[in-house]
């Protein structure tokens, strides 16, 4: 990697992205941002200090022409824009060029939730009972429960579960609680009690493997693929699916989209309206009366 100021302001911007997003985002801007960098060098701009819009317009243009996608193209715009608001905050630039550069139009892209009673077959599948079937059927439970992304699982530690809630740190560093449902309760009480099998003493992952050390990301992917696998589920399941089924099931059910925006951790309420298929108008039923796994039993008792 070639050593000027360019490289050194990509490097510090980078480094200060990394305190706050999560491992995907900070290697998917890294790579938009070396991609950047590339082009600019052979254009003998070796300062970021001298980007500017029409710059930044070539660039873009030229990933298109080579055919880049419109998602990848908008988050090459999205990462330029990181790396523009960092260069004006270090007074290296008096504007972010990239703030006059429209996002690409993106394709509708709507996801394929699971069916209700299909994903409701495949969380009631009977499991071994061992340490790390609890620990698979804790997780495919709190996917489901409360919407989680990959990274937001991942990163949970033991205090962050409080009986009905979960805390997690969402795109940005955002915190959020969440709601977990009584089945998903369950089968997290149920992970706690044999946890100690395979954590380490120090270890403060709420998911740990099989040598006692927070469950990676891919990982945690490859465990939902096999497990599904197992259970007889003829689709892939990934733990953005669930996400999906997640937010789908619940508005199909409440009509509230504002309450799912919230629960998902979304900034704007279009990306929710993109993200569920649904668009729905009006306010209804409460997160335990609306999803399809937190609905309590007649007699059961609110108390913990």
């Amino acid at each position: 990697m070639a050593d000027n100021p360019l490289r050194r302001q990509l490097a510090e911007c980078l480094a200060r992205l990394a305190s706050t997003a999560s491992p995907a985002t900070l290697s998917a801007y890294r790579r938009d941002l070396e991609a950047l960098a590339e082009f600019l060098e052979t254009r003998d701009v070796l300062d970021a200090g001298q980007l500017d819009v029409g710059l930044v317009r070539r660039f873009l243009g030229a990933e298109r022409s080579r055919g880049l996608a419109p998602r990848s193209l908008a988050r090459r715009r999205a990462a330029i824009s990181h790396f523009g608001n960092f260069l004006v905050k270090a007074e290296t630039l008096t504007h972010n060029p990239a703030e006059l550069i429209p996002t690409p139009r993106q394709p509708a892209h709507l996801p394929k939730p699971l069916d209700v009673d299909q994903l409701a077959r495949l969380l009631d599948t009977p499991h071994d009972g061992s340490p790390l079937a609890m620990r698979d059927q804790a997780m495919l439970e709190l996917f489901y429960s409360s919407g989680l992304r990959l990274a937001e699982l991942a990163g949970l530690d033991l205090g962050d579960f409080d009986n009905r809630r979960v805390r997690v740190l969402g795109k940005g560093g955002k915190p959020r609680q969440v709601p977990v449902g009584r089945s998903a309760r369950r089968a997290l009480e149920a992970w706690l009690a044999c946890r100690s099998a395979l954590a380490t003493p120090a270890e403060t992952a709420l998911f740990v493997g099989n040598r006692g050390q927070r469950l990676g990301h891919r990982a945690i992917q490859k465990r939902m693929t096999e497990v599904a696998r197992r259970r007889g589920l003829p689709e892939h399941l990934h733990p953005h699916r669930l996400r999906h089924s997640f937010a789908s099931h619940l508005l199909e059910s409440s009509q509230d989209l504002r309450v799912v925006q919230e629960l998902l951790g979304h900034a704007n309420l279009a990306t929710t309206q993109v993200y569920t298929k649904l668009d729905w108008q009006h306010l209804a039923a409460s997160y335990d009366a609306a999803h399809p796994r937190a609905r309590r039993r007649r007699n059961e008792s609110d108390t913990p």
